[in-house]
């Protein structure tokens, strides 16, 4: 019997488990343009309202593995780790965190995306440095590697073909807060890039597409244990994204607090969640005895300057303007900085990170359509963390903008985002769990 897309729809749709042949058909349908958008679409959704077994979203990745090029890195490197974020608001670990393990001696070969929802996009903020490339070749990538122990790009056209076209679908049809499609996405491209251990970020609260600690572990333990079906070693870290991560939301506005923070500098909530998750990285990789060892490892490489130089050692390999990183003021800047002051005095008792992130797309810093260009000069400097006390009149938060009335509305959302207590309020934690199995 012959297989039609809109009988697998039908049949998820139903809340029915697909097979494994089905799925592969499916899959291989959509990536080579059989199965058209708006089947692929209506897939989506049936699978974001009536979920997956465990089954379906392993086979689902695998198919997804498979639906391209698979990179095997063992005739460069002896083991390579990986980590990636479920999407956050202010989120630019990698920027710190890749550099700062490879400076450890530990490779990492990452494939990146872009922004999806109200969050932003690694490559995104990688492609605020003039001339950086991320579309790099397989052979380029691999090269890369075994050259200087780091890349950072975004995903080969061979590597994951089926991830990409989903993923750019899932943004533009209301299905990205899915349990099996966030699984599936993030493994498959670890999978394709050839990692042999990964740390996952799992965010959790109103600036994360998982709402509740309950969520995020669902998310958490799904990923660990697909990922050790796989025969990966895999970690899964829960952190709070009830508020933006660091000060800086935008792209070449996180460019230079990743920047800052390689110095030494920056936020010490971004620089200690940095360090939190290389040290977890380096665990992974047998590169230290204790979490003790690791941080200190850590800390240390990013004392000593070695976490910069290879940050800028990358940026110089994939053909960025290394003059825009050792002078951030040749970044993409905005036209109008305008800093907007608290309405009131009183503790900061919530921001809304979600709201934070949808105030950048209103800039033009994100996107609200899967063809839409994004302006890197764009975004928010947010200067008070939950818990903070704030004075009347003094700058709440600072707008990066080109326009008057993007402008106008991103003030509006953003001050709405914040509210306050005449109490004193409890600081946030930056991580709640570690799920290992």
């Amino acid at each position: 019997m012959t297989m039609r897309a809109t009988d697998l729809i039908e049949k998820k749709r139903d809340g029915k488990e697909l097979t494994k042949e089905e799925i592969e058909f499916f899959i291989q349908g959509y990536v080579h343009e059989d199965i058209p958008d708006y089947q692929a679409a209506a897939w989506l959704m049936a699978i974001y309202l009536n979920g997956m077994t465990d089954q379906e979203t392993y086979d689902l990745t695998m198919a997804m593995v498979h639906s391209g090029d698979t990179l095997d890195l063992k005739d460069i490197v002896p083991f390579t780790v990986d980590k990636h974020s479920t999407g956050g608001v202010g989120d630019k670990v990698s920027l710190v965190v890749a550099p700062l393990v490879a400076a450890c001696g530990l490779p990492v070969a990452k494939m990146t995306g872009r922004g999806l929802g109200f969050t932003g996009g690694t490559v995104d903020k990688l492609e605020s440095i003039p001339g950086y490339r991320t579309d790099l070749t397989e052979a380029e990538f691999k090269q890369q590697l075994r050259d200087i122990g780091l890349v950072l790009s975004g995903q080969s056209v061979d590597l994951a073909p089926a991830d990409r076209k989903l993923y750019a679908l899932r943004d533009v049809t209301a299905t990205v807060e899915s349990t099996p499609l966030i699984v599936s996405s993030i493994i498959s491209k670890k999978l394709a890039a050839g990692a042999d251990a990964i740390i996952l970020d799992v965010k959790m609260g109103n600036g994360a597409f998982m709402k509740t600690l309950e969520e995020a572990e669902e998310l958490a333990a799904a990923m660990v244990r697909l990922g050790k079906k796989s025969g990966r070693r895999v970690t899964a870290l829960i952190s709070d994204m009830n508020q933006p991560l660091g000060w800086a939301v935008g792209n070449a506005l996180e460019v230079r607090e990743a920047i800052n923070t390689l110095h030494e500098s920056g936020p010490i909530d971004f620089r200690e969640h940095c360090m939190v998750v290389a040290a977890e990285m380096l665990l992974q990789a047998d590169k230290a005895a204790d979490t003790n060892v690791a941080l200190t490892l850590a800390l240390e490489t990013l004392a000593s300057g070695a976490a910069w130089r290879k940050f800028r050692e990358m940026v110089e390999t994939q053909r960025g303007d290394v003059s825009t990183v050792d002078n951030p003021d040749q970044l993409p800047q905005a036209e109008i900085v305008e800093p907007v002051p608290a309405p009131r005095s009183g503790y900061l008792l919530g921001i809304d990170a979600a709201e934070i992130g949808l105030a950048v797309i209103d800039l033009g810093g994100g996107r609200k359509n899967k063809e839409e260009p994004i302006d890197h000069s764009v975004g928010l400097i947010i200067h008070y963390k939950v818990g903070d006390l704030v004075q009347k009149n003094t700058p709440l938060f600072t707008i990066h903008a080109n326009d008057q009335e993007t402008l106008a509305i991103a003030r509006d959302r953003v001050l709405a985002a914040h509210t306050f207590s005449d109490n004193p309020v409890q600081r946030l934690p930056l991580f709640y769990r570690r799920i290992n199995e």
